[in-house]
């Protein structure tokens, strides 16, 4: 039987694209509450720190998808650089994040069509949602793509409006009055610590150019990887600074708002009335639904490349539909997996998803040391010691720095994770006497038809 691959359809502009829903740029808007009760009025300071962190990161990221164009992300740089039991672990941990991001994005759909139809039970939106973007993923990437990509050029336009808006409202005197004003960055009363706080919370908005490499083997090109991560990040990191310093100049504290788990609607509703909320709320749910294709398409395809290399059973995560060209089997899962939105908070789920994130940054850039300065002796002229030493040493500190802020339920949530993937690979590997299979990339690569 011919072997059937994933299919290179994917442009520089379609992965950049599937980055930014993957990101959600107006998330910064539902989290908004949240951050600012967290950062004492300070967002755009604490998506500017996220961004200085997460640009050391990125550049790590783009190296390591030179080396190894394939889909697996985080976990195939460790698996290749380091070791394959280390690399399964690192995997494992950063399904929690991927798999965990559609929750997320069916979990909002659901805040955003209550606040609309409060008398429709909350299950009939989540059903509804996840059934309809996991057929889109089923059926193809390029489809995926197409729609992602008018879903981000709509939300961008909103959020444009929302600026326009902003600046009726400091004429007529609301919030700080003027966009002059050093107060969404520093004022008397910030701490460093929560800034960290905060910038740990909005961390995960910016894994969409994590996301970004696991479309290496549908791309058209694998030389365009590098620059759609750099792009993803730049404009994604734009997008948020400028949009919660805007909303941080108009709303100094959370005072205004009934509701602080999503202040997307009362944002909305304040700043152009009722008819913009509406649009603002339709803007919102095309950004989810937007980044709920994209995650996951992500998560799919981690899973794929890890029952690809035999570390999850084979024949149902190494399954591509054979006239989709899709891991259909897989797309089904986090479906079903996703259904889970129907009860739980955004503030629980989104501090899981940060376990799996950092754990994944840490290793992309302990996996730069360990295949340019170990394996390849890259460290005789200063240069190479500032590429894959310093750099990737400042990006691992800086992602600790994060750790080291994490939200406690989600570090016992994770170390549970964490856990049982060490467990299960133990029962695989029967104590580490049967090696985790290999898969041949080299081969692979060859081979491909993608």
């Amino acid at each position: 039987m011919e072997n059937v691959t994933l299919k290179r359809s994917l442009g520089m502009w379609a992965i950049v694209g599937l980055g930014l829903g993957y990101m959600t740029p107006t998330i910064v808007f539902d989290t908004f509450g949240i951050v600012s009760n967290q950062t004492n009025g300070v967002v755009p300071l604490a998506y500017l720190t996220a961004l200085v962190v997460m640009l050391f990161t990125a550049i790590s990221y783009a190296k390591m998808v030179k080396v190894f164009p394939s889909a697996g992300s985080a976990y195939t740089y460790t698996r290749e650089t380091m070791n394959p039991y280390l690399g399964f672990i690192v995997g494992w941990a950063a399904l929690l994040d991927y798999i965990l991001l559609p929750m997320v994005n069916a979990l909002i759909i659901r805040i955003y069509m209550m606040s609309v139809f409060p008398s429709v039970p909350a299950w009939v939106w989540v059903v509804t949602y996840v059934a309809v973007v996991t057929a889109i993923n089923v059926w193809s990437i390029g489809k995926t793509s197409s729609l992602n990509s008018l879903l981000v050029i709509f939300e961008i336009v909103l959020i444009a409006a929302f600026i326009v808006l902003a600046f009726v409202k400091f004429s007529q005197g609301m919030g700080q009055g003027t966009i002059l004003t050093t107060e969404p960055l520093f004022h008397s009363n910030i701490h460093f610590g929560s800034i960290l706080t905060g910038a740990t919370v909005v961390c995960f908005s910016f894994i969409g150019f994590d996301a970004v490499t696991m479309y290496a083997e549908e791309a058209k090109d694998q030389k365009v990887m590098t620059k759609a991560i750099m792009l993803t990040v730049f404009i994604g990191g734009a997008i948020f600074f400028v949009a919660g310093y805007f909303a941080q100049a108009l709303f100094p504290n959370v005072s205004h708002f009934k509701v602080t788990d999503d202040t997307l609607p009362e944002i909305g509703l304040y700043v152009g009335g009722t008819l913009f909320k509406m649009l603002f709320i339709s803007g919102a749910f095309a950004a989810t639904v937007a980044s709920g294709l994209a995650s996951h398409a992500s998560v799919s395809r981690l899973l794929y490349v890890m029952g690809r290399n035999g570390v999850l059973p084979k024949k149902f995560f190494g399954y591509v539909h054979p006239k989709f060209q899709t891991p259909a089997f897989n797309v089904i899962l986090v479906g079903v997996v996703s259904l889970l939105a129907i009860t739980p908070s955004l503030e629980l789920i989104s501090s899981f998803i940060n376990f799996g994130a950092l754990i994944a940054f840490t290793f992309v850039n302990l996996s730069v040391i360990a295949h340019f300065a170990v394996r390849k002796k890259r460290y005789k002229t200063m240069k190479d010691i500032f590429s894959f030493l310093i750099m990737p040493i400042i990006g691992a500190g800086l992602t600790g720095i994060l750790w080291a802020n994490l939200h406690a339920d989600a570090l016992i949530g994770g170390l549970v994770w964490a856990g049982i993937g060490f467990i299960y690979m133990l029962f695989q590997t029967k104590f580490f006497k049967i090696k985790l299979m290999d898969f041949d990339f080299d081969e692979a690569d060859r081979s491909s038809t993608l």
